[in-house]
């Protein structure tokens, strides 16, 4: 059948003449074959271009879907960082609290260390991972963590709360309020000297500020001197409990005088350059059993 021949025959209309075609077995089951295989492989191409639309579909479907879970795990993160400042913040005040009540740390810092504390980072810790669930898993872990810090607090605020309604009147005693407006130009503990270029220890803060700028008692107390001191220039100094006292240097002019007695926020003197200085400014410092104390120990304002 292969070796045959086989005539096909193309009549042309109108004209009664034809055309013939003369072709062996073989060669038209050749190209049967090759239609056969033609007409199969669209057939399959076609399968695979729908496969692939549909495919397609799919992959923008998961990357929308991607994207959102990170849109919504990137906010969640910035939640957690949000309530991680405020944690932080709420321990620093609690510190500072405890500083001025006199309160034992040491407990405070050893429950910390026994419950963990939260203190790197989490968006530098855990948002460059890349895969979602390790992330989320990494989250729940975070805010339990957290949760036991915000219950430790609690604790620790209770233990201070305990102390200031024994003491009602310590808070009223103990400088917590900055006593002038400006900025701080220099911070307590080692410095430069600004006249020497030598390592000092600086004892207090100074607040720059125009001349004249009112100063106020940052807690209650009395006046015990108020006169000049040398290099500090006018001078003075409130006793606001037998072992605390604060003091104020290079003033302008005094308000009150030495006996009087003064509550936080009354005025007290005005912001000078006496003594030796080198502009307007308000040295301030607080001293407990007469040794310094760093002044932002105290202040919660």
């Amino acid at each position: 059948m292969l070796f045959k021949k086989y005539h096909i025959v193309v009549f042309k209309d109108k004209r009664g003449s034809c055309s013939k075609l003369q072709l062996r077995g073989w060669t038209l089951f050749t190209l049967i074959l090759i239609l056969a295989g033609l007409t199969a492989g669209n057939v399959f191409l076609l399968r695979y271009y729908y496969s692939h639309e549909r495919l397609q579909r799919d992959l923008e479907l998961s990357e929308r879907t991607l994207q959102e879970q990170k849109t919504q795990l990137l906010s969640l993160s910035q939640k957690i960082t949000s309530l991680q400042k405020n944690l932080t913040r709420i321990r620093d005040f609690d510190s500072k609290l405890r500083v001025m009540i006199n309160l034992d740390q040491d407990n405070a810092q050893a429950m910390t260390a026994k419950g963990g504390s939260v203190t790197t980072d989490f968006s530098k810790g855990y948002l460059p991972l890349h895969r979602h669930e390790l992330l989320a898993r990494k989250m729940h872990g975070f805010l339990e963590q957290l949760n036991v810090d915000a219950k430790l607090e609690e604790v620790r605020q209770q233990d201070v709360l305990l102390k200031i309604e024994s003491n009602s009147g310590i808070l009223l005693s103990t400088p917590s309020v900055w006593p002038t407006d400006g900025w701080v130009t220099s911070s307590f503990g080692n410095r430069k000297s600004p006249f020497t270029g030598q390592e000092e220890f600086h004892r207090g803060l100074d607040i720059s500020a125009a001349r004249g700028t009112p100063v106020y008692a940052p807690a209650s107390g009395r006046v015990v001197a108020a006169d000049k001191d040398g290099s500090n220039g006018l001078t003075m100094v409130l006793a606001h409990s037998p072992s605390l006292t604060t003091r104020y240097a290079h003033l302008q002019r005094f308000a009150v005088k030495a006996g009087d007695v003064v509550k936080r926020g009354d005025l007290i003197a005005y912001v000078g350059d006496t003594g030796r200085s080198t502009g307007p400014h308000l040295h301030y410092e607080v001293l407990l059993a007469g040794v310094p104390q760093n002044p932002l120990h105290y202040i919660l304002n």
